[in-house]
C-alpha cells in the first residue's frame, strides 16, 4: 500500500509541476484548485486496481470518491477558470505579497496540493481495505449521497447568483447560503464521514473529517475566502457574518 501511495504521489507531483509552469505564462494560479480535486478523482480511480479488500467494496468506494472529486473539479474548472475574466483574488493577493518570489512560493503551493490530495485519499484506501457490504456501508453511501446533493445545490445557487450582473458587489443569501456562509464547505466536510462509516472507523479514515476541519478553519478555505469577501463587499459581508452561521447550517440571526 505504501508503494502505491508513493507512486501516485510522484505522478501528481509531476502533473502539478506542469500546471505550475503553465501558470507562469498565464499569470493565473486558479488551476491549482481544480488540480486538487482532480488529483483526488485520479487516485480514486487508480486505487481499486491495486489496493486490498473486497473487489465490490473497492469499486464502490472508488466510484464514490471519483464522482465526488470529479464533479467538484468540473465545477471549479467551468465556474472559476473558464468563465473567469481574472485570477482568483486569493492568488492575486499572493502575487502582491511575495512580489518577485511569488512563482517560487506558488511552486511549493502547487506541490503542497499534490501532497494534500494524497493525504485525503488515505480515507478512501482505508474504506477499500476495511469495508464490507453491511449496514455501515449503507449508511456511508447515504451520507455520501446527502453530501454530494447538498454541495451540488450550494455550488449551483452560488453560480446562479454570480451570473446575474445585478448582484455585483452583493452577498449571496440564496437557498442554503441563507443558513451557512459556507454550505459548500460544510457538505464537503460531511462527505468525508462516508469513508469513516464504510471503513468501520479505521484510524486513517478520520483524516477526512478531522483534517478537513483543520484545513478549512486554520490553513486554507474559510479564513482567506472571508478576508477576500470583506475586501470586495465590505460592510455588506460583515453584516452577513453577524447574522449567518459560519459553517454549520442554522437559522439566521436578526440584523441589529
Amino acid at each position: 500500500m505504501i508503494s502505491l501511495v508513493l507512486v501516485c504521489w510522484a505522478v501528481l507531483a509531476v502533473a502539478l509541476a506542469l500546471l505550475w509552469a503553465r501558470q507562469i505564462k498565464t499569470k493565473d494560479a486558479t488551476s491549482v484548485d481544480v488540480a486538487w480535486s482532480g488529483g483526488l478523482g485520479f487516485l480514486a480511480l487508480v486505487y481499486p486496481w491495486f489496493s486490498d479488500g473486497s473487489v465490490t467494496i473497492r469499486v464502490l468506494v472508488g466510484a464514490l470518491g471519483a464522482i465526488w472529486a470529479l464533479r467538484l473539479a468540473w465545477y471549479l474548472l467551468t465556474d472559476r477558470v473558464l468563465k473567469a475574466t481574472e485570477e482568483d483574488g486569493r492568488y492575486r493577493a499572493i502575487r502582491q505579497h511575495f512580489g518577485s518570489k511569488a512563482n517560487l512560493f506558488l511552486f511549493f503551493f502547487y506541490q503542497g496540493q499534490a501532497a494534500v490530495a494524497v493525504l485525503f485519499s488515505l480515507p478512501m484506501l482505508a474504506a477499500m481495505s476495511r469495508g464490507k457490504l453491511d449496514v455501515w456501508t449503507t449508511l456511508g453511501v447515504a451520507v455520501w449521497f446527502i453530501a454530494v446533493v447538498g454541495e451540488t445545490i450550494a455550488d449551483k445557487q452560488l453560480a446562479r447568483f454570480r451570473a446575474d450582473r445585478a448582484n455585483r458587489g452583493q452577498v449571496c443569501h440564496d437557498g442554503l447560503w441563507r443558513y451557512s456562509r459556507h454550505p459548500n464547505y460544510f457538505f464537503e466536510w460531511v462527505h468525508w464521514w462516508a469513508y469513516v462509516l464504510i471503513s468501520h472507523g479505521a484510524p486513517l479514515s478520520w483524516i477526512g473529517p478531522v483534517g478537513m476541519l483543520v484545513f478549512l478553519f486554520r490553513l486554507t478555505g474559510i479564513h482567506y475566502t472571508e478576508n477576500q469577501a470583506i475586501k470586495s463587499r465590505g460592510e455588506l459581508y460583515r453584516e452577513y457574518q453577524r447574522t449567518t452561521s459560519v459553517f454549520f447550517p442554522w437559522f439566521p440571526k436578526r440584523s441589529t
